[in-house]
């Protein structure tokens, strides 16, 4: 089976509202967006990283990675724009047929799931995209105290309720003949693609950024322990 390149489409915006300028802001000793660049350089199957940014800074650090730099227009700028207009932006300026959608929010995503993700796309033709979820088993309510994934008459351990898929914002695979169809990134028939839950941690919030640069110490760690061991 052979796979097509990928195009990596990464908006990075440089105005954050709750955790203030986290795409540059030192993550590990470097800035936040050099993780989700080097996973991306990394890949069997992106060959191009496209940035959409309003910022010469977020600009300036990616191209060092080689990254085609898309300057937002006046019509998508600010905090209240969506993904939807920046990615049909990104179509409109590229040439690929197969897109790969993340963020510089999810530093510990690997090249290693980025590659399984676009596998397992091509390798299910009957759906039309695929997007990362995270498997969570705990009781769940709606705010009107409605239990949404259990009877609390007739209690089991967490771990024996059914899976509920929480859409992680890790990964997105789509087609440009698909988005240009559906409208959307998820597509008709999605695959959704189950991703460990650390490894999908994304920055949204002040103790996200503590929570994943603990983790990714752990595994800087690791892996100079398995270097010395070997």
């Amino acid at each position: 089976m052979k796979i097509p390149n990928f195009k990596a489409l990464v908006p990075m915006k440089h105005h954050s509202e709750r955790v203030p300028e986290k795409n540059i802001r030192q993550f590990c000793g470097k800035p936040l967006l050099h993780w989700i660049m080097q996973s991306l350089c990394e890949s069997r199957y992106v060959d191009e990283i496209i940035v959409n940014t309003d910022s010469d800074v977020i600009a300036e650090a990616v191209a060092t990675f080689g990254a085609t730099v898309l300057q937002r227009p006046d019509h998508l700028l600010g905090d209240m724009v969506g993904i939807q207009p920046l990615i049909e932006w990104d179509l409109a300026h590229s040439n690929g047929e197969y897109y790969l959608q993340t963020h510089s929010t999810n530093p510990l995503l690997t090249s290693t799931t980025i590659d399984r993700a676009i596998e397992d796309f091509y390798a299910n033709p009957e759906n039309d995209s695929l997007f990362s979820v995270t498997p969570l088993q705990t009781r769940f309510y709606w705010p009107d105290g409605t239990p949404v994934n259990h009877d609390p008459d007739n209690l089991v351990r967490t771990q024996d309720l059914p899976e509920i898929l929480e859409e992680n914002s890790c990964i997105y695979v789509f087609s440009r003949r698909m988005f240009e169809k559906v409208g959307h990134r998820l597509g008709a028939n999605p695959l959704m693609f189950r991703m460990d839950f650390l490894e999908a941690l994304d920055i949204d919030e002040e103790y996200d950024f503590t929570v994943a640069e603990a983790v990714m110490q752990a595994r800087i760690s690791g892996n100079r322990s398995m270097k010395a061991r070997s």
